[in-house]
């Protein structure tokens, strides 16, 4: 198996191609895609201009096994700020769009503390969703994910929230904003708990956005992960999640929309 950091290391090799251990059921897991992506934009981008902002459109399958192609184009660089976008192809199609926004610090009067991380037990008191071959993605073999808000998928409960502990198994020797965006698409939709049993989902639409400047982050430590439902019917459903260290610092904030076939 690819550690996640040996995967970012080829980062921009165009013949880079990812094993089915990072799989997703029948592509490749969005999270490690999209941080492929970023990294390739981030390239682009002058010194000092921390990602602010992503968006990514899931427009078809990204398979296992065949080379990742991407196409990056700087389109704007002004005097702190950069847009980026990014297209990964497969047998010439798209089937990943993202848009990043860079920006170095400015100069500003407006300061506004965030509010506090919510409450949730420890990560050792929290329940672990375990590695099962066939059961759960392949990418969870990577990543560890404890429950502290909500229900696991397919277990008929109504609750409107789901989240908790979040890390790599194997610890980075950083936690980069590429590692983040990984570890914040691992969460399944939380819609997903809503249902009685198993039922294909995925994500059409994918927004980020990073804090900074950050707080300092041991990547052996977990980060905290709430999601909550906006709304959900007609087979779509509308999420808003935020991200906190361990210590309660707010680190990411991120909204999916989500497809469900159940």
């Amino acid at each position: 198996m690819t550690t996640f950091d040996e995967i970012l290391k080829r980062a921009d090799d165009d013949t880079l191609t990812l094993s089915p251990d990072w799989g997703q059921g029948r592509a490749l897991f969005g999270g490690l895609v999209g941080a492929l992506a970023f990294q390739r934009m981030q390239d682009e981008v002058a010194e000092g201009r921390p990602l602010r902002a992503l968006q990514i459109a899931f427009v078809g399958p990204v398979a296992a096994e065949q080379p990742l192609g991407f196409e990056t184009r700087l389109l704007r660089e002004g005097k702190t700020a950069s847009q980026v976008q990014t297209h990964l192809v497969q047998e010439d199609s798209i089937r990943l769009a993202a848009l990043g926004s860079f920006g170095g610090d400015r100069e500003s009067t407006v300061a506004l503390e965030p509010e506090p991380a919510p409450s949730v037990p420890a990560p050792g008191d929290c329940q672990a969703l375990p590695f099962q071959p066939g059961v759960t993605p392949e990418f969870t073999r990577h990543i560890e994910m404890r429950w502290g808000f909500g229900a696991l998928p397919f277990t008929g409960q109504r609750h409107r929230e789901m989240g908790g502990w979040m890390r790599f198994r194997e610890a980075p020797e950083h936690l980069t904003d590429a590692h983040i965006i990984a570890l914040v698409d691992a969460w399944p939709p939380a819609v997903l708990q809503h249902l009685k049993g198993p039922a294909p989902a995925s994500s059409m639409s994918w927004s980020l956005e990073m804090v900074h400047p950050r707080p300092e982050l041991d990547p052996a430590e977990p980060l905290l992960y709430r999601a909550v439902i906006d709304q959900a019917g007609a087979g779509y459903g509308h999420t808003d999640a935020t991200i906190w260290s361990r210590r309660g610092e707010l680190v990411a904030m991120s909204r999916q929309a989500v497809t469900v076939f159940g």
